[in-house]
């Protein structure tokens, strides 16, 4: 991210999108935030919905990585977590000595540990932030009305940044 003044939002977004679908497995974090509505919509509709709350995961990433100062990342500590997953404690650096906590949720799928969730330094988990916060969209209008919602999220932060 040491270009990512020069690569604006949409560089940014091209050049993360790789490495955050590798990374995070998006497929299990949108049915696990969407809980049981997930089960009740067709594989089209799932299809769909890990399309837009992909958008919206890579473009979140782009938008926040929209300067380059010095920081760096730490890794702490690889401790096991529960079912069957492992927590990849880390700390982005900041150049000024600032330490930002953050905690990966990994689990193995198929042969590669996937990030599953981030727990944040205040302890939330940014799973449940977003499950909490789709939680009356699609109590309201299902898988599709959250599937609309996060493609609309998704635009305004390639509108707006770019």
């Amino acid at each position: 991210m040491q270009k990512s003044e020069s690569l604006g939002y949409k560089g940014r977004y091209k050049l993360l999108a790789p490495h955050v679908t590798h990374a995070f497995h998006l497929r299990l974090m949108v049915q696990i935030a969407a809980g049981r509505y997930w089960h009740k919509a067709t594989e089209m509709n799932k299809q769909a919905l890990v399309a837009a709350f992909s958008k919206v995961s890579i473009g979140t990433y782009a938008a926040r990585f929209n300067d380059f100062s010095g920081q760096s990342f730490k890794t702490l500590e690889i401790k096991p977590g529960t079912q069957d997953t492992h927590l990849v404690v880390t700390q982005l650096i900041n150049p000024n000595g600032e330490e930002v906590d953050l905690t990966y949720v990994t689990k193995e799928i198929g042969k590669d540990w996937r990030i599953i969730d981030v727990i944040l330094a205040n302890g939330i988990s940014e799973l449940a932030m977003r499950r909490s916060e789709y939680r009356q969209v699609l109590k309201q209008g299902g898988v599709k009305a959250l599937t609309t919602l996060l493609n609309k999220k998704a635009k305004m932060l390639a509108t707006s940044l770019d």
